[in-house]
């Protein structure tokens, strides 16, 4: 396939994905981007990545192991490079090296050489983009959140949990018995702070539920599932609210100023949000409990 360079909006940020000639590379590998596409602009863009296959691992010396860690879906191996950027390898569940991806400091200028088959080649490169905007976004007050994302009345109400706790469950239940609502995302959705108020985004990533919506909401709340043998809901002091928005965060711990960028963006959210833990069965009760609780009254 020929050189492309190709810009999309996520989250109200303009990002360029660019390809470097190949047959195998190319924006086939990522359809979920398609309803985020967008045309160049004069906008300064929140971060670019180049797809090369012959972008080459930097040498030993030059870079220091920082961990390797099981996302659940594979192993990322993360380096710290001496310039102050990083050095990403993404692994499959098969323990195969499907991505590269060299970044500076602040995630803007990223490249990054794919691995292997169809499906090797799209895990690879959705992964390196989810770091590439987690970790870019975080300087401008925004958050890449593990969550599922519903709509109703026009705001955005988030559930997180660990995952097969039962957050999918939730919002497949307030879908199904409380009216107006929709799905907005399933897996990833952005939060963002703007002029001091909180917005919640569909993104491209979304799971295994293929939600891949370019869509915007004033953030109602953000609810932690909790699996109980009855139905009750309580509102989080600040700091239960801080930890359960921050360990839905990806972050980087070990990066001083990206983990103050991000816990200062967690600290603005649970500022001007409400958080709760629903302690609740997979049943109709819990989704209407839930709901008269934490909607924002709009009468």
């Amino acid at each position: 396939m020929k050189a492309s360079s190709n810009y999309f909006r996520i989250a109200d940020f303009l990002v360029n994905i660019s390809f470097a000639e190949s047959k195998y590379n190319g924006i086939h590998l990522i359809p979920s981007f398609s309803a985020f596409a967008t045309e160049a602009c004069a906008e300064p863009l929140l971060f670019t990545l180049t797809v090369d296959d012959t972008v080459k691992p930097v040498a030993k010396e030059e870079r220091e192991r920082i961990r390797r860690f099981d996302t659940g879906n594979g192993e990322t191996v993360v380096d710290r490079l001496k310039d102050g950027g990083y050095q990403f390898i993404i692994k499959d569940l098969n323990n195969k090296e499907c991505s590269l991806m060299i970044a500076d400091s602040h995630f803007t200028c990223c490249r990054c050489a794919l691995n292997g088959n169809y499906d090797m080649r799209c895990f690879g490169l959705n992964n390196v983009l989810m770091l590439a905007f987690a970790f870019s976004a975080c300087f401008k007050k925004a958050l890449l959140i593990h969550a599922s994302l519903v709509r109703h009345d026009g705001y955005g109400y988030a559930f997180n949990a660990k995952s097969g706790t039962g957050k999918s469950t939730q919002v497949s239940l307030w879908l199904r018995h409380i009216p107006n609502c929709d799905l907005m995302n399933d897996d990833n959705p952005v939060i963002r702070m703007i002029d001091g108020k909180p917005y919640i985004y569909g993104s491209p990533w979304s799971g295994k539920t293929p939600c891949y919506r370019n869509t915007k909401a004033p953030l109602g709340a953000i609810t932690r599932i909790d699996r109980a043998k009855e139905n009750s809901i309580e509102e989080l002091s600040p700091t239960e609210a801080f930890g359960s928005v921050l360990t839905s965060c990806s972050t980087m711990r070990w990066d001083g100023e990206i983990f103050e960028n991000i816990f200062q963006a967690v600290r603005e959210v649970i500022e001007t949000t409400k958080i709760y833990t629903l302690h609740c069965l997979p049943n109709k009760e819990a989704a209407i409990i839930c709901n008269q609780k934490i909607k924002i009254k709009t009468t």
